[in-house]
């Protein structure tokens, strides 16, 4: 059966990369939106400490907790479509050949390039060949449930530090301006390095969780306020 390499490919450590940007990214917004809440409520300070560090808290756990679910079941499905198709390989001679020339041959190349095609794969990575034809599954790109788990762990933890340090340390009549500042510089960066790994544009990525970082803090404070 076709092992995994042990080194990561450049593939898997931006998949680790991007599930500790989104980790960074909820964690900053979900401790905003506890902060808010429990500030426009309250006062008290030590309340507003144990609300924010408990959301900190749970928020990275169960990032950390979603993440390695969500991996490990990425990594099972490729074993039992790896184990499906070698079965099929060992069962027909001629199944690598014939199912890694379809795909081509859907895509207009002609039958005697395809089957060139199929040949060289073959010789080269016969079963990441197949199962790339099959389901456009890259096998071995998937990053360790346990990388991702811990990089969403303690990205959402450092994310959700800017807002709460900022409610904390500074005096009542600066300490909502103050995490708002916090909380838009930290979005902006968790938008411009999703971009960045995305490949997508920079500038749209920012005003985006901008806005929608803006949107979380006026939506707690008014719930907040209500009680």
């Amino acid at each position: 059966m076709f092992k995994q390499t042990k080194k990561q490919s450049l593939e898997q450590r931006l998949n680790a990369v991007r599930a500790g940007v989104l980790g960074s990214n909820d964690g900053i917004l979900t401790v905003v939106g506890v902060l808010f809440s429990t500030a426009a409520a309250t006062t008290n300070n030590f309340i507003i400490l144990i609300a924010g560090l408990a959301d900190l808290l749970a928020c990275s756990f169960s990032m950390a907790a979603g993440e390695y679910a969500s991996v490990s079941a990425q990594r099972e499905t490729e074993r039992a479509v790896v184990s499906s198709e070698e079965d099929k390989i060992n069962a027909d001679e001629n199944y690598s050949r014939k199912t890694i020339a379809s795909n081509y041959l859907a895509q207009g190349v002609s039958e005697a390039t395809a089957y060139a095609i199929a040949d060289e794969l073959i010789k080269k990575r016969e079963i990441q060949a197949v199962v790339y034809s099959k389901y456009t599954l890259k096998i071995g790109e998937y990053v360790n449930p346990w990388d991702a788990a811990f990089s969403s762990l303690f990205s959402a933890a450092l994310g959700g530090l800017f807002p709460l340090l900022a409610m904390l340390l500074f005096p009542q009549q600066w300490k909502f301006i103050a995490t708002i500042l916090a909380t838009t510089l930290a979005v902006a960066m968790t938008g411009s390095l999703s971009a960045v790994l995305g490949k997508s544009e920079v500038k749209s990525a920012i005003i985006r969780n901008v806005i929608i970082g803006l949107i979380t803090v006026a939506i707690h404070y008014a719930v907040g306020k209500l009680f």
